[in-house]
């Protein structure tokens, strides 16, 4: 059916593992089929309050040749973590398999931050540590399961802080794999590992012994842990999707612009945080420009995702296919290409007017523009402010425009999933989310600064 064996959905608390209690009444797909093959689960209320109790009293210092260790072990399972990723999601291992890097890359770039001394920063004879705040949570999506989860535990182990990972309900299978390996490496009550949806997440986040959070996600959710969060004044890092600009210059080269929208439209099947959402074009070159696009997405080879010769495969899940047909009912629209009858499969759809809100699925609105400043107006009409995109064949001009978007980040003439550099910070925006994501912001989420020195002993600078 599957042509992968799923692990048992277990968890990971007080260093024992066992089978999550709660059945959460949603069974599990096989999205290629949309066959049921088995039953989303949670973690007993008994047993968070558990692993809440043994997190706030854990203690160890994760150093980075334990850090390194974790990753070399995480490199043999790479293969067998983006296949069930890639099953449990629906994304074509193609697309999962180069993020595999990720997954064993938190680790290492975790420990080349303790080894550069992120820990530490003394000024002018001011002694500057940077040490943990105690338990942290990590709150985990289903589009990217096992990159999203190790850069997040990565970076909460080489603060020093015990590490509970929630993930989501709809892609357990690659968490265990994960745990399996860093449970080998760090002390009992180090690392937890728990399963359920949103009463679990609430459960945590609202419990006062989290120090910091640590969420992507949706905006309810992300609103969620900012509410149990403000009383506690605990510092919270809420990655919360977005409804991304594309927008095209009048001076674009066709081929790069058709790739780059067709390539945001679909990558991850369009069921990432920096998909494209809104298409922007120039009025005069519209027609000419979607035909590229369209002809683009109706040549993408659609199948099941396991399969190497698929580029583009079914949603998630039976309800989020559900939630993105009811997005676009009723609305004048394209869509590309033949899906199969069975399973989640999700055309790739063009809409004929602006889409105000994220839809998380392969859909996007159209609008076009007379002059640049009303395509930049445009493109930051809406809350969102989390990605944004600009194609134009004069460079520097397009960079000029890009710089006038509102979002944490803007990419020119690219369409990567990865970021623009591994040591970039990730910022969101608006409705996006709160704070910065990336290789040193996250590891920064989970400490906090004690500045020592002697009064007198410090260099003064003036100008």
């Amino acid at each position: 059916m599957t042509g992968v064996e799923l692990p048992a959905v277990r968890e990971l608390v007080d260093g024992e593992w066992d089978t999550p209690a709660v059945d959460l009444g949603v069974a599990l797909e096989d999205p290629a089929t949309g066959a049921h093959v088995s039953r989303a689960v949670a973690t007993a209320p008994d047993r968070i309050e558990r692993a809440l109790s043994v997190a706030a009293r854990a203690t160890g210092s994760i150093g980075p040749g334990t850090l390194e260790a974790i990753a070399e072990d995480l490199d043999a399972r790479l293969g067998r973590i983006s296949e069930l990723d890639s099953y449990a999601t629906g994304v074509p291992i193609t697309q999962v398999a180069p993020l595999g890097v990720i997954v064993s890359g938190s680790f290492r770039l975790a420990a080349a931050q303790l080894r550069s001394g992120a820990l530490r920063a003394d000024v002018d004879g001011v002694r500057v540590h940077r040490l943990p705040l105690g338990p942290a949570l990590c709150l985990t999506p289903w589009n990217a399961p096992a990159p999203m989860a190790a850069h997040k535990v990565a970076n909460a182990l080489a603060a020093g802080c015990p590490v509970i990972l929630k993930v989501s309900e709809l892609a357990p299978y690659s968490s265990v794999e994960l745990a399996e390996v860093i449970a080998e490496h760090v002390p009992p009550g180090m690392f937890q590992l728990v399963h359920g949806g949103a009463e679990t997440g609430a459960q945590l986040a609202g419990d006062a012994r989290i120090k910091a959070v640590s969420f992507t996600g949706g905006l309810a959710g992300g609103r969620a842990v900012a509410i149990a969060s403000a009383p506690l004044l605990r510092p919270c890092q809420l990655e919360l999707g977005g409804n991304n600009p594309l927008l095209v210059l009048p001076d674009a080269d066709t081929d790069i612009a058709a790739r780059m929208a067709a390539e945001l439209l679909t990558t991850l099947n369009g069921q990432w945080c920096r998909a494209l959402g809104r298409l922007i074009l120039p009025a005069g070159r519209a027609p000419e420009l979607l035909d590229a696009i369209g002809k683009r997405l109706s040549d993408l080879r659609i199948g099941a995702p396991l399969d190497p010769a698929t580029e583009f495969g079914p949603l998630v899940h039976s309800r989020h296919l559900a939630a993105v047909r009811a997005a676009v009912s009723g609305r004048e629209a394209r869509s590309f290409g033949s899906v199969p009858a069975d399973g989640n499969y999700f055309a790739p759809t063009l809409l004929a007017d602006d889409l105000l809100d994220e839809v998380f699925g392969p859909v996007a609105g159209v609008r076009t523009y007379e002059s640049v400043d009303e395509a930049v107006a445009h493109a930051n009409a809406l809350p969102y402010g989390l990605e944004g995109y600009v194609c134009g064949a004069d460079e520097d001009a397009a960079v000029t425009v890009a710089q006038r978007i509102r979002a944490g980040e803007v990419k020119v003439n690219g369409s990567s999933i990865m970021s623009l550099h591994l040591m970039t910070p990730r910022p969101a925006w608006g409705i996006s989310g709160l704070g910065e994501e990336g290789t040193a912001e996250t590891l920064r989420l989970f400490t906090g600064a004690r500045v020592v020195g002697v009064e007198g002993r410090f260099a003064l600078h003036t100008s």
